[in-house]
């Protein structure tokens, strides 16, 4: 949903992440990728290194601090971090054990809660300077809603020993109307309509805030029964002419309430039993480049369909995002050759093992562009989305990068080689992941085409199906023979 981010009011919300276990501070971006599915980051604290907690002779920490906006209530967002953890890798043998990622809920707002497994704020927040110290960067002014005092306050009291700050460091209509004759051959047809119709729209806006602009393509079709030869081109464009007016006085809240408008204006005024309605936005996203910490403006186009039978709509939001693939056919290969150079130059078995897990393996790479829909499950915001199609590829890009940043973000795809199939299946677990909670009839189109850098041909793969096709297929391994098509949820119930 295209819509201010407000959810919580003045309810600000403060979550501790480390890590001490593999690559740490990649550890934490990727966590800050998953967090973005169903939150919005803030403020992002320093990096701190700290010494371990209740675990001697652990590996350090690296831990920040991050205040997030989420629609998502608490027990709802501890589950959220806890799905989070269990993805990447957390396992808990014994009380305080080292860990890829541990997220703590250290604030929501004011409220107290104290619950069996739930409590906050933190406990022990006030013991910790590796939570208070980051915390009293982004929010010095913040206050304990129990002991009275502000973070920075409560870091000044428990000091900075064990916790060093450090630098992310890879860091017309007719008068005949012809269109009503009957036609020489008597065949319905699916959709029939206009494509590509640039318009600007507005979207969004609040007592706060003015309503943004968007350079926006639609497409609207109508279906075509065998006795009429045509529909009315022009009533497509009055459909969208009609709304003009309302659009420029007061904006839609988001793009598939507008997507649900024209859908429901074009079944009207086709008289048509079934209309469809695209439209492709394009949408600024404020980023930070994961190293040198650099703020940037990257775009990002956002979709939606949405169908009407003249009475009733049914819409689905989504995303279209770039990212970067690495080839792990190709990569496999280089490995193998590798090996045996090594091997050769009289390196041993576990040398040679070793020093391929510890260097990263070349491959070709490509551009790669997912598309991710979804319909029928509330609370989806697509640049939600976009955290989901980014962290499924090898790499996430962006348009300004520092060298550091392209070094990080080279070495990371090539640590993540994912062939198009990948991408698709990690789009749908991934969803799995955030959407727990959404019911099964939810639907996803899930789809990936990357332009391949040595062939002249791209690769493709799509998913259409719904959340509990995937479940069934990806927790339950009951493998499915068919799924539920895009056309088939949109039509669903409907003659």
């Amino acid at each position: 949903m295209l819509e201010n981010v407000n959810v919580n009011g003045d309810e600000r919300i403060f979550l501790s992440l480390g890590a001490n276990l593999g690559d740490r501070q990649g550890n934490l971006l990727q966590a800050l990728q998953y967090l973005g599915a169903r939150t919005t980051v803030r403020r992002l604290s320093s990096f701190y290194e700290t010494d371990p907690v209740g675990c001697e002779g652990a590996p350090p920490f690296l831990n920040a601090v991050c205040e997030v906006a989420t629609d998502l209530k608490p027990r709802e967002l501890l589950e959220f971090l806890l799905r989070i953890e269990k993805r990447m890798g957390r396992l808990r043998p014994f009380r305080n054990a080292p860990r890829p990622i541990d997220i703590d809920l250290l604030f929501y707002g004011k409220r107290c809660i104290d619950e069996t497994d739930l409590v906050v704020p933190h406990p022990r927040i006030a013991e910790r300077g590796f939570m208070l110290i980051p915390l009293a960067e982004i929010a010095p002014e913040f206050p304990h809603p129990l002991l009275g005092r502000s973070a920075a306050e409560l870091a000044e009291a428990v000091g900075t020993q064990g916790v060093r700050k450090v630098e992310r460091s890879l860091r017309l209509r007719l008068s005949g109307d012809p269109q009503q004759c009957a036609p020489e051959v008597s065949v319905g047809l699916s959709r029939v309509g206009v494509t590509n119709l640039e318009r600007v729209i507005r979207l969004g806006g609040s007592e706060r805030s003015d309503p943004a602009l968007f350079h926006a393509w639609l497409d609207l079709f109508a279906d075509l029964g065998p006795e009429q030869a045509g529909v009315h081109m022009s009533r497509f464009s009055d459909a969208l002419e009609e709304l003009v007016e309302e659009l420029t006085a007061s904006a839609f809240p988001d793009v598939e309430s507008l997507a649900e408008r024209l859908a429901l204006a074009v079944a009207r005024a086709q008289k048509a039993r079934f209309s469809q309605v695209s439209i492709r936005a394009r949408y600024p996203l404020a980023r930070i480049t994961p190293i040198s910490g650099k703020r940037v403006e990257d775009m990002a186009t956002f979709l939606s369909i949405a169908a009407s039978d003249g009475e009733r709509t049914r819409h689905l939001v989504g995303v279209e995002v770039d990212g970067l693939t690495v080839c792990p056919c190709a990569q496999e290969m280089v490995r193998s050759y590798e090996r045996q150079l090594l091997l050769d130059e009289g390196f041993s078995e576990t040398q040679v093992e070793k020093i391929l897990d510890l260097l990263p393996i070349p491959s070709h790479n490509q551009r790669g562009r997912g598309t991710l829909l979804m319909g029928g499950g509330e609370g989806i915001r697509a640049e939600h989305l976009v955290s989901i199609v980014e962290v499924s590829m090898s790499s996430e890009v962006y348009e300004l990068l520092k060298r550091p940043d392209e070094f990080f973000l080279v070495n990371k795809a090539h640590r993540n080689p994912r062939f198009v199939e990948d991408v698709v299946r990690e789009m749908l677990r991934n969803l799995l992941l955030v959407y727990a909670d959404f019911p099964g009839n939810t639907f996803v189109l899930a789809r990936q085409e990357n332009l391949e850098s040595i062939h002249r041909h791209n690769a493709f793969a799509e998913y259409q199906g719904t959340l509990a096709e995937i479940r069934g297929e990806i927790e339950e391994g009951c493998p499915r023979a068919k799924h539920t098509s895009l056309d088939a949820w949109l039509r669903e119930g409907w003659s």
